[in-house]
């Protein structure tokens, strides 16, 4: 097929650094993440794949990936991200031409009304799907080469989130918990502004947490894999929840709350979904428990990003044929 995938960011999503305790104006840009690793997937399962970014590029694209800067008028399908690059869809509405967009959160948590949304969207879960009246979704996926797998873990517990969101995500959940029962606790993540990191560095020099920032590439990799749990005590809908599967890639286990699509994701040989402070208390006590090679695993099995490509060509073909095309 002829795949044109368009987006408004500059790519790579992700730099090989990160910009530590310094905002960035897109703290997580973990769908624009998923959007260069599909457009890759896609190319390595022998599609023409034509990649639309407003922003350009700081590289080459990968192979197979043609990086454009105008429609492919013939092209078989459109691609966006959900409320970017908007203007390109009437045109194909109106011509009855195939499109797609895929939705990375809960429009109501950002402000936005969940409906109408049409049989073109795509979920990153099926909570999500089903959050908004729909049943259309494809699980994310990442590279497992961009992570460190360690069964050696050292004493910390890792929270990481767009900070932006923090208090959403459960850090003064996290931070509580560290408090209460006497573990390290590394925070990372950044915002697009300096007030909200000097007041994350505050909340965590208050309980003695390790505030690191924004990190990327091999750092974020050895953070990842040297946590002896990951906590997630998200409070939204969570839509997908990265953090989680980038934490199984690297063999962490996860702690989460029990709120949107987490308990979709995860199992009980992987993690612990939590309701209350006890049972945070009780998974905490016993992440030990959880298998490094288990985490492995499941993140190999259901998040590969070439998984999550082949899922997004069945959803093609779907739309495709339902455009007699």
């Amino acid at each position: 097929m002829r795949l044109l995938l368009s987006s408004d960011h500059r790519y790579p999503a992700f730099e090989e650094v990160g910009s530590g305790l310094h905002p960035k104006l897109y703290p997580s840009g973990s769908a624009y993440l998923v959007h260069d690793l599909l457009a890759r997937g896609l190319a390595e399962l022998g599609h023409d794949v034509f990649y639309l970014l407003r922003e350009g590029a700081d590289r080459p694209l990968p192979a197979g990936v043609t990086l454009v800067s105008e429609p492919v008028p013939d092209a078989d399908i459109l691609h966006t991200v959900a409320y970017h690059d908007e203007d390109l869809i009437p045109p194909h509405q109106d011509c009855r031409r195939p499109w797609v967009t895929t939705c990375h959160l809960d429009l109501e948590a950002r402000g936005k009304q969940r409906s109408p949304t049409t049989d073109n969207w795509i979920f990153v879960s099926q909570t999500l799907a089903r959050l908004h009246g729909r049943e259309r979704f494809v699980l994310n996926g990442i590279d497992p080469d961009e992570y460190l797998y360690s069964e050696s873990k050292q004493d910390y517990f890792l929270f990481m989130s767009a900070m932006d969101w923090g208090m959403e995500k459960g850090l003064e959940t996290a931070l509580a918990l560290s408090e209460r029962i006497g573990f390290e606790l590394v925070v990372a993540g950044t915002a697009r502004d300096y007030e909200i990191i000097r007041g994350v560095e505050q909340m965590c020099r208050r309980v003695k947490a390790r505030y690191v920032g924004d990190v990327r590439g091999r750092e974020k990799a050895e953070w990842l894999a040297g946590a002896k749990g990951f906590l997630f005590p998200t409070k939204v809908n969570e839509a997908f929840g990265l953090g989680m599967v980038e934490a199984w890639m690297s063999g962490t286990p996860v702690i989460c709350s029990d709120r949107g699509a987490c308990p979709e994701l995860v199992s009980s040989e992987v993690g612990f979904v939590c309701s209350n402070d006890d049972d945070y208390v009780n998974a905490i006590n016993a992440v030990d428990n959880i298998s490094p090679a288990h985490c492995r695993e499941k993140a190999l099995k259901e998040f590969h990003y070439l998984r999550m490509a082949a899922d997004y060509v069945v959803e093609y073909e779907k739309e495709i044929a339902k455009n007699g095309n």
